[in-house]
């Protein structure tokens, strides 16, 4: 790690290795303090959104109040993937830009402090941030997507008993179900005085439909997660309301499928599937969703080389003065890589060219951008004619 610190520093510096320490931590702590401050509000932001979102869904019926906040805290680590990269990229434009304006940069470029060696400090903490979104993104993001449609799927399945209210009617998500339910078990399953009005295909007059009348009824799951209302001790009616023409059966037993939602096992192709699933998977739809995993932590590296000379401003034109061209930059960025990740489920281009043309487009401009105007770039540039000129 010294020899990290101290590589960057001019020979002709006028501050210690002690001192050059000081430095490291100093650029270390103003960018990391900025990227948690930006990384906290977006956090809040998108949390509170995303809470927003499933209070609508929960009041709707759609889910079950009880999974409200374990939905929440499983679609932290997905939102963290996205808002990492971000907040780090803004993090040095606003804490370097920042050191600019205020000449605190000047100073360390005076005492020998390289652009270089900024370059490399940032970059140390933008490794750590990798580390930590590969693992999010190529890890837990998955686990807790999974999760999730667990969850999702036994709420569907308990939606049936717990959405069922006593002397209130209750109507099935598809529109095609009415339940009416006089009391229910302390346990929720048992059901005493059950009413159901069911149409095949939406309520009209000149359609059959059935009304069940039964004493007793009981809600058991199935093997597939579904969920099935057997009756007993009832009457069943047939028949269209336009043509009065009913036809009454008696029963001791009766079961009606209460339709809880079947799992999508699509959405949990490219959500929740392994990592090492998609690795080994030739489906243009898996292939995509493995490069995209892959991309985000491989963005953040090159994001950093892009913020550091992009955070370069004059005094007089305020730290912010270039936040628009790179936050323009940087959702040209995330456009190509979702516009080639479409291109890969559609098989515009191959599996092997995957995003990685995107991620050395962004390296080029990175590094075109750390040359120009600066000494680095001036020496190279000096090097290269005296190269065209033997």
């Amino acid at each position: 790690m010294s020899q990290i610190i101290v590589s960057g520093i001019k020979n002709d510096t006028f501050i210690s290795q002690e001192q050059t320490l000081i430095v490291f931590r100093f650029l270390l702590v103003e960018v990391l303090k900025s990227t948690l401050a930006v990384f906290s509000v977006l956090m809040v932001v998108f949390i509170s959104r995303e809470l927003v979102s499933i209070l609508a869904d929960a009041s709707e019926g759609k889910i079950a109040g009880a999974i409200l906040f374990q939905l929440l805290s499983l679609n932290v680590p997905a939102l963290a993937t996205m808002i990492l990269p971000l907040s780090l990229f803004l993090g040095i434009l606003m804490a370097l830009g920042r050191m600019y304006v205020q000449s605190e940069m000047v100073v360390l470029l005076a005492t020998g402090v390289s652009e270089w060696y900024v370059t490399r400090v940032t970059l140390i903490l933008a490794a750590v941030i990798t580390i930590v979104t590969a693992f999010l993104t190529l890890y837990l993001v998955p686990v807790s997507k999974e999760r999730e449609l667990q969850l999702l799927e036994q709420a569907e399945a308990d939606t049936n008993v717990q959405a069922l209210v006593e002397g209130r009617f209750r109507q099935s998500k598809d529109g095609n179900t009415v339940i009416f339910v006089e009391n229910i078990s302390k346990r929720g399953n048992q059901l005493d005085k059950v009413f159901v009005a069911q149409m095949a295909d939406g309520w009209s007059a000149d359609k059959r439909g059935s009304l069940v009348l039964a004493e007793q009824g009981v809600l058991k799951e199935q093997a597939d997660g579904s969920v099935n209302l057997e009756l007993s001790n009832g009457e069943r009616y047939e028949g269209s309301p336009s043509q009065q023409d009913y036809n009454r059966v008696t029963f001791d037993t009766y079961v009606i499928d209460a339709k809880a939602q079947i799992s999508e096992r699509k959405r949990r192709k490219l959500d929740a599937v392994p990592t090492t699933e998609l690795y080994n998977s030739d489906d243009p739809d898996r292939v995509a969703e493995f490069h995209w995993r892959i991309a985000l932590p491989l963005a953040i590296p090159i994001l950093t080389l892009l913020a550091v000379p992009l955070s370069v401003v004059n005094p007089r034109q305020g730290a912010f003065a270039k936040m628009l061209p790179a936050i323009l930059l940087y959702l040209a960025y995330f456009i190509f890589l979702m516009a080639g990740r479409k291109a890969l489920q559609s098989e515009a281009i191959p599996a092997w060219m995957g995003l990685w043309w995107v991620h050395l487009i962004g390296l080029a401009i990175a590094v075109s951008l750390l040359l120009s105007g600066r000494e680095t770039g001036a020496k190279f540039k000096r090097k290269l004619m005296v190269w065209r000129r033997a």
